[in-house]
């Protein structure tokens, strides 16, 4: 069979997030997209080899709805649910069998249903290859579903070969699945588990030594580990973690906050090329974290937590939540205090957002406060729910005012200032998947923002252009300081 695998656009409906990267592309002239996901590569992993695959995503181009192929795969995120049912009409309608997984129609197969021929709830480890089998002979079931988590230490490598690589700035590798953790708000523990499986090393060293091949032009390899925890298995991440510093790499990950109280693990990370570690501290209040069940972060340790991490030249990336039940108009205000008074450089701040599948999602819908079903608006950017001690428009309006404030120019140039009189880079990878030729547009582009009608960029970019000559920089790190800003005034 002729397979198209696709993966819908994060941003069809021309709405920016934190999570948005065209600037990248349209400050530096090129087609090119941050990263891709790994649902793809990992299917194209999965298929027999007598399948011929072609590979779409939206991304970093358009669908050709021509191109000849018998069954459509698509990849499924909440976010991208609208336009992944758009996609699927569309083939439906052309009389090609449509498949439709990932997180998204695991958590609500009925709907998805809706627009495809099947659907497969949960890991297509243990069904994909029977899937395809049924399809050729006319048999698709309506629904394939496996009873048990597949095995990593299993698992072919993800297909990444398929990929147009050369398309993307960074390379995703993934080393666990589960979480340990129950947070009312997220769905990785619905979807992946609570036990934690692990690859061995050794797969996972021969990902990166296939990664490694490519990586010509760059100064260093750039990864980043898509594990939703990567220290929750602390054996298994400090093997690893001794098996990656032979490859000179940088990298970042995700982690939970008590990665600080292991030295340890922070020294092994730093001298295998970790250069920055996102933390989902969520929120500053106690009374917050308590109703998410977000038992590993106290509120007492975050200060402490962040100068532990940052003293190794490790980066902390920050998330944080705001809308919960405890939060208050003057909450916003303490939360952009606390991110001034402790320098977070790119904290990452969303609009609580009942994802399906989630508890939170449950309670608000038993509660009735869930105020529609429009996904292409569950984003973290709009509110869709009513919040308990504001109205919608007063969350929404505290949110933008925020991120303003947290993103102004003056603000970004602040904490940059107080980076590089820590000499905080010189101790740091320099995590930065952008090759020569993109610096060197980067600094024309630059120049000329300086004559643009956006006056305070171009204020900001004189202010900053002599320090960026006698100083170490990271041109990525400036990119999404500029699109954080670009997203928080065109809000």
């Amino acid at each position: 069979m002729k397979i198209a695998l696709i993966t819908p656009k994060n941003d069809i409906y021309n709405e920016k997030t934190f999570y948005d990267y065209r600037f990248y592309s349209q400050f530096l002239f090129t087609k090119k997209y941050f990263s891709y996901l790994l649902a793809i590569p990992t299917l194209v992993s999965l298929t027999p080899p007598e399948h011929e695959i072609k590979i779409f995503d939206e991304n970093i181009e358009d669908i050709d709805f021509d191109f000849p192929v018998d069954l459509v795969g698509i990849s499924v995120r909440t976010i991208f649910a609208k336009r992944a049912y758009e996609i699927a009409d569309k083939y439906r309608s052309l009389g090609i069998k449509v498949v439709l997984g990932g997180i998204h129609p695991s958590m609500c197969a009925e709907e998805a249903l809706g627009h495809s021929d099947s659907v497969v709830v949960g890991e297509a480890e243990a069904v994909w290859a029977g899937l395809l089998s049924d399809a050729q002979t006319g048999n698709l079931k309506r629904v394939y579903k496996s009873g048990v988590k597949s095995d990593l230490k299993q698992n072919p490598a993800p297909g990444r070969r398929a990929l147009a690589r050369d398309r993307y700035f960074s390379d995703i590798v993934q080393t666990t699945k589960g979480c340990p953790f129950h947070c009312e708000f997220c769905s990785v523990y619905a979807y992946d588990g609570t036990t934690i499986r692990n690859k061995t090393v050794e797969q996972v060293v021969v990902e990166i030594k296939e990664l490694c091949k490519d990586a010509a032009g760059f100064k260093k390899k750039s990864i980043f580990f898509a594990d939703d925890n990567i220290i929750a298995n602390r054996k298994f991440a400090k093997e690893l973690f001794i098996a990656l510093k032979p490859f000179n790499l940088n990298w970042s990950c995700q982690a939970s906050i008590n990665v600080s109280k292991d030295p340890d693990m922070l020294r092994l990370m730093r001298e295998a090329g970790c250069g920055a570690i996102l933390i989902g501290f969520e929120s500053i209040s106690d009374k917050n974290l308590a109703q998410m069940e977000k038992g590993v972060n106290q509120r007492h340790d975050y200060i402490e937590a962040i100068k532990t991490i940052q003293a190794q030249g490790i980066l902390v990336h920050s998330s944080f939540i705001v809308g919960y039940d405890f939060d208050t108009k003057e909450s916003f205000d303490e939360l952009a205090g606390f991110i001034a008074q402790t320098n977070l450089l790119m904290p990452v701040i969303n609009i609580l957002t009942p994802f399906p599948g989630t508890k939170l999602f449950s309670r608000m819908e038993k509660e009735g406060r869930i105020l529609h079903k429009d996904w292409s608006k569950y984003n973290t950017k709009n509110v869709v729910f009513r919040p308990k001690l504001m109205t919608p428009e007063e969350l929404y309006e505290n949110y933008t005012r925020l991120i303003k404030k947290v993103y102004s120019f003056d603000e970004i140039r602040r904490k940059l200032e107080h980076y590089w009189e820590e000499d905080f880079w010189r101790r740091s990878n320099e995590i930065d998947p952008i090759k020569f030729k993109y610096r060197l547009l980067f600094a024309v582009r630059l120049v000329s923002f300086m004559f643009s009608a956006n006056a305070a960029r171009a204020a900001f970019i004189m202010r900053l252009l002599p320090r960026l000559f006698r100083s170490r920089v990271r041109v990525s790190t400036i990119l999404t300081l500029m699109a954080y800003n670009d997203y928080a005034y065109s809000t």
